[in-house]
């Protein structure tokens, strides 16, 4: 991958807003909406692609589907510096985080947490707790999405098979 910006003109742009709004768009759909055959539509995909400005195709999915029925904001207040790889270790073992960041402000990190339901993430909470450099965690739970089409109201991956056996 190229770590220079790749230069991209209004072509490009509507190639990567019709992508943005269906993935599945084919090369003559996109081709025809803004006036450009098949092939270049693909030449310019292929190229975004390559220069990293396209990092992959995706569906959206409802979370309630997958059994995610609870969602909330964790924020992560750590004991001194906690350095962001050693954050990362410890998000990637909880399947339930779906998203996780470091953030200015009085937290060191921010956790997009979904559950089956209330139980579940308390559950989730308490092993997140257990972690011995963190020194607390604050809790804000998702009542409804003002965004409905939104990427965070869906879920980019399915619920882990084992989630359910969590206890």
């Amino acid at each position: 991958m190229n770590s220079r910006p790749a230069p991209f003109d209004e072509l490009d742009r509507k190639i990567l807003t019709a992508l943005m709004a269906n993935a599945r768009s084919s090369f003559p759909e996109i081709g025809a909406a803004i006036g450009l055959s098949a092939t270049a539509v693909k030449r310019r995909v292929d190229r975004l692609r390559e220069a990293g400005v396209i990092t992959g195709f995706t569906a959206t999915v409802k979370p309630s589907a997958l059994g995610w029925r609870t969602e909330a904001y964790v924020e992560v207040y750590c004991e001194g510096a906690a350095p962001p790889r050693r954050l990362a270790e410890v998000v990637r073992n909880h399947p339930e985080i779906t998203a996780a960041m470091t953030v200015t402000g009085g937290a060191d990190a921010l956790l997009h947490v979904r559950a089956r339901d209330v139980q579940h993430f308390e559950e989730v909470l308490e092993r997140i707790r257990t972690e011995p450099f963190i020194r607390k965690t604050i809790s804000v739970m998702v009542l409804s999405h003002l965004l409905p089409d939104s990427p965070e109201a869906g879920a980019s991956h399915a619920a882990p098979e084992d989630a359910a056996d969590v206890r």
